[in-house]
Formats: structure tokens, sequence, C-alpha cells
């Protein structure tokens, strides 16, 4: 059955997270990142969060107000009708296509994501101080706008509350470090599991703390190195600097998009399951 093999896939999948072993350097440095918190104002440490927390929401009620993401979204629902002539809104879409289908069009965003990444981080290589500056916001409203489309592949309003922060969940668990994501994905099936008002959020809201600041030191550290090689010119080019902007960029969106399409999958075989148990009560 499709069902099961999704299943198998996303089960396969997460045990490469379960089974990982963080190394002498990781366990180091969540030492030293714990260690510098503990010594910060937690006043201060809270206001750095929250607002980091705001720029994160912001960005996601802003994207749902472009043109640009509208456009996706007929896009989306055209492709979606290619398999059913009666879809007519978002939500349709995980009631009349198979996993497969929204699958087959979700890996069609996920691709145009990462050309987007691909190639914005070339541009990033090439080593200009206000590409470098805007390289980072950048890269967060892509990933956040790709993790977006693949919820309203599957069939889920991005501009309801409960969507939206489950969307930012996704998104924040999707740039953790490996060895941190299996906890990530725990909550977020506990939260599905125990959602009771499908447009109301009442989880934790907090996204980013102390663990999650490990990708902007990456980023930080990818900064550097374009710095560092953007005078080793190739035939008028930056090569090297280009690359590694390139691939920093595509690897990042890759890591988002894999987990964010992984929720979303096992998200549809709960829902699919749920509905199958509520059909057999009422028969």
């Amino acid at each position: 059955m499709t069902y099961e093999r999704v299943a198998k896939d996303v089960d396969s999948w997460l045990e490469q997270y379960r089974g990982y072993q963080p190394n002498d350097f990781e366990m180091i440095y969540d030492d030293w990142i714990n260690q510098s918190f503990y010594n910060l104002d937690p006043d201060v440490k809270e206001k750095f969060f929250s607002k980091l927390d705001a720029w994160f929401f912001h960005t996601h009620a802003f994207l749902q107000g472009t043109s640009f993401q509208n456009e996706a979204r007929q896009r989306i629902l055209s492709v979606g009708r290619v398999f059913s002539e009666e879809i007519e809104n978002i939500t349709d879409m995980k009631r009349m296509l198979s996993v497969d289908q929204l699958s087959y069009i979700a890996q069609q965003q996920i691709a145009r994501g990462r050309l987007y990444s691909f190639a914005q981080g070339g541009l990033t290589g090439t080593g200009g101080w206000l590409l470098l500056g805007l390289d980072y916001p950048l890269m967060m409203v892509m990933n956040i706008r790709a993790v977006q489309l693949i919820g309203l592949t599957f069939g889920h309003e991005m501009n309801h509350p409960y969507e939206m922060m489950i969307s930012l969940k996704v998104f924040h668990a999707a740039t953790l470090p490996k060895r941190l994501q299996v906890h990530a994905w725990d909550e977020l099936m506990d939260e599905v599991n125990r959602n009771e008002h499908p447009y109301v959020f009442e989880g934790n809201d907090q996204l980013t703390n102390e663990s999650w600041l490990e990708q902007p030191i990456k980023q930080c550290f990818k900064s550097m190195f374009i710095v560092m090689f953007r005078k080793k010119i190739f035939q008028g080019l930056p090569f090297i600097s280009i690359a590694i902007g390139a691939y920093s960029n595509y690897h990042l969106t890759r890591q988002v998009t894999d987990f964010a399409m992984k929720f979303y999958q096992y998200r549809y075989l709960l829902d699919h399951k749920g509905e199958e148990r509520d059909g057999s009560r009422r028969s």
C-alpha cells in the first residue's frame, strides 16, 4: 500500500536522526553555548529571543500577503486540478489527492526553491558587502516560504494561526543541528496529535533559543570563507567563493525542505488514519 510505503520511508528517514551520536566537537560546542548564555542577564536573553521570534512571525505574515505567494498558491491549485477537477481551494488538496500526488506537486515547489537558493548563494559568493549582509535574512525568508508552499500543497491554509505556528515550528526544527532534530520532531508530533482546535495554537509559541544559534554561527563562518576566497579570481570570477555560497545555501534549503516534506507526508497519514477510525466508529 502507498500509505505503508510512505510511512516506512519516513520511519527510515527518522532512524538516521534517532541513531545519531554527537561527536566531541558538538558536545564541547553545546557546553560553550550553554555556559555563554548562562552568564547573560535573563531579561536580556529573553528580549533577544523574543525579538528574533517576532521577526519570524512578521516575515511569515508578510509572505502571505505578497503577489509572489499568491501566484504560487494558484500554481499549486492548477497542478492539483490536473489530478482532480473538483479541487476548488487549498483544503481540497488533502481530501481529494493521494499522498503520492501531493508529494509530486510538492517536489516541484522544492526543486524551484532549491534552485533559487543555489542561485542566491552563488550571487552572494561574488563577495559584495551588501549581498553578504542580505544573505542570511534572504535565506531565512526563502526557507520559510519553502515550508509554507509544502504545507499549502498538502492542504493546510498557512494564514490560519494554528498552521502558521506549525509551519514556523517545522522551519525551526529543520534548521536545528542534526542531534536535536528528533526531539523537535517528537514535539511537533505531540502538538499535531493533541490539537483540539484547528484554528488556535495552544502549545508553546516560543521558537528560538540557545540551541538554534548554531545555524547563524555557521552562517558567520560561511561569510568569513567567502571573504577569504573572494580575491581568488579565475577568468574574472571568484569561483571558490561562489561555490561556497551556492553549496551552503543549497544544503540548508535541502535540509529544510526534506524535513518539511517528511513532516507533512506523515501528518497526511495521521489525518487519514483518524478519518478511517472515525468512519469505522460511525459504521
